[in-house]
């Protein structure tokens, strides 16, 4: 994929970066975007050494949400607008529930969709005078259940309230406040924190982080006590190459290298 594509997937060390590339438009997402992203994501989680994926948006913003220019064409009938609703929603679940770890380095606006991305992230970093927003209110729409359950997982029940009905636009240091992000840095470190994290996360198990969001992602949906198949999940790590490696190291001293 060119340099030119809306959006890109690169290799940096251990963190694949899902690139949001229409800096001429604060990358708004166009249609071609949310379609390209399934595609990427498959790319990204078959590339075994790639720990973290990292999205992140070029020239300055992550993303000034949707591309208006391309409603009228996208809702013209209810089968259209079917259509382009299921394209990104399985862009977004699909971030979602991306088997890695996953985290949007944020700065600039994150409004809409962009916010939508973000929140499908496990973590999200953000720099100073980064700006958020949830707009439909503001367009006659709604969020999906999916994107609903996010926000309000996030920050909760009465801020997903205000930030829904009101369709605002939160500062960095509320959004920090609500639990919408989870660090804030000066932007001119952004890049090294993120850096330092994905360092962090290519030093642990794999398999441990794999294992831990099938597991939050059952809490998500309801589950409160173990089963059958949860007791496996814990057993199993007893016989994986990961334990025998983490702890082979911890006996020897020395930092474990899970391949």
């Amino acid at each position: 994929m060119t340099d030119t594509a809306p959006i890109t997937l690169e290799r940096h060390g251990n963190a694949a970066h899902l690139v949001l590339n229409r800096p001429e438009k604060r990358n708004a997402l166009n249609e071609a975007m949310w379609r390209a992203i399934p595609a990427l994501l498959a790319e990204a989680e078959a590339d075994e050494p790639v720990r973290l994926l990292v999205v992140r948006g070029a020239g300055g913003a992550f993303a000034a949400g949707a591309d208006i220019s391309e409603f009228e064409e996208v809702y013209a009938t209810a089968e259209r607008a079917a259509d382009y609703s299921r394209a990104i929603a399985a862009a977004l679940d699909g971030l979602a529930t991306f088997p890695k770890p996953t985290l949007a380095m944020i700065e600039g606006a994150c409004v809409g969709g962009g916010c939508g991305i973000a929140l499908a992230c496990d973590l999200r970093f953000a720099a100073e005078g980064s700006r958020f927003g949830i707009t439909p209110g503001k367009l006659g729409l709604v969020y999906t259940l999916n994107d609903t359950r996010r926000l309000v997982n996030a920050v909760g029940l009465p801020a997903a309230k205000d930030i829904l009905f009101t369709g605002r636009l939160l500062d960095a240091d509320e959004a920090l406040r609500l639990g919408l992000i989870n660090r804030l840095v000066s932007a001119e470190t952004l890049v090294a924190e993120v850096e330092a994290y994905g360092t962090l996360i290519a030093a642990a198990s794999p398999r441990s982080a794999r294992v831990t969001k099938q597991l939050m992602a059952l809490i998500e949906a309801g589950q409160s006590d173990d089963d059958d198949a949860t007791r496996a999940l814990f057993l199993e790590a007893f016989s994986s190459a990961d334990f025998q490696e983490g702890y082979r190291a911890f006996l020897e001293k020395r930092a474990p290298n899970f391949g």
